[in-house]
């Protein structure tokens, strides 16, 4: 079965637009572990405009509360102060993710012009210290292949353009699966994990899904998105069912 890591970051972004702690980071992690997700992502950006350094810290000493094992996937811009949060917290898994001036979201992967001396030294220093590594690339051989050069574990396939071409309609939908399928296929061919995450939902999940290799979907804002209508545990279990084909 396809693992699940919820995303927090917009419960965080809903309390910090009023202040204060309400709504509760925790408690939200607290809701979808019980529901039965195997992980959490948290991706705490420079300007902390939604998952603080504190919230952090916080959901990692909660997870490990827990009996059953609960991974935690810190994700992020390679950047001085996020690279010595992880290294303090040492999640399950970070997710290194390019980030461009100004942007709301993500929009793209890792460039393969990105220097790779450094990019190797930061993913061995993770790796030495236990952490799975995930660099985030676009559904492509070199971006691929380069992750692989760079020592990394798996890749996280960038599925906004995915999104798009589902909405576009069914033709247009499979011919991105297939992209997808390949970049999988490699990835895998490669000794690379497969995970995947951006613009994943309830609608998209279930082609998706299929997709070769695949070990772990990233997904919030739509999934938060939905629970404001149904309620956060019940918004889990349908991913959930998603994910295991029912």
């Amino acid at each position: 079965m396809v693992h699940l890591s919820v995303n927090v970051n917009k419960v965080a972004t809903l309390r910090n637009s009023r202040g204060g702690t309400v709504p509760s980071v925790l408690d939200a992690v607290r809701v979808c572990v019980a529901a039965g997700v195997p992980g959490i992502t948290v991706h705490p950006r420079a300007d902390a405009r939604h998952i603080t350094a504190k919230d952090v810290f916080d959901v990692a000493a909660l997870l490990r509360t827990y009996e059953r094992s609960v991974e935690f996937n810190i994700e992020g811009d390679p950047r001085p102060d996020l690279i010595a949060l992880v290294h303090e917290v040492k999640p399950t898994q970070c997710t290194l993710v390019p980030v461009r001036p100004g942007e709301v979201t993500s929009q793209a992967g890792w460039s393969t012009e990105t220097p790779r001396e450094a990019m190797k030294a930061l993913v061995r220093g993770l790796r030495d210290l236990g952490i799975r590594v995930s660099l985030f690339v676009d559904p492509e051989e070199a971006p691929v292949r380069w992750a692989a050069d760079m020592g990394a574990d798996r890749v996280e396939l960038y599925t906004e353009p995915f999104a798009r071409a589902f909405e576009r309609g069914p033709a247009a939908a499979e011919a991105a699966y297939a992209i997808y399928a390949r970049a999988a296929t490699l990835a895998n061919s490669l000794g690379l994990g497969v995970n995947a995450g951006h613009d994943l939902d309830l609608d998209n999940l279930p082609l998706f899904r299929r997709l070769p290799h695949l070990a772990e979907v990233s997904i919030g804002h739509a999934l938060i998105s939905h629970a404001l209508f149904v309620g956060l545990d019940r918004s889990v279990r349908e991913y959930l069912e998603v994910l295991a084909g029912r």
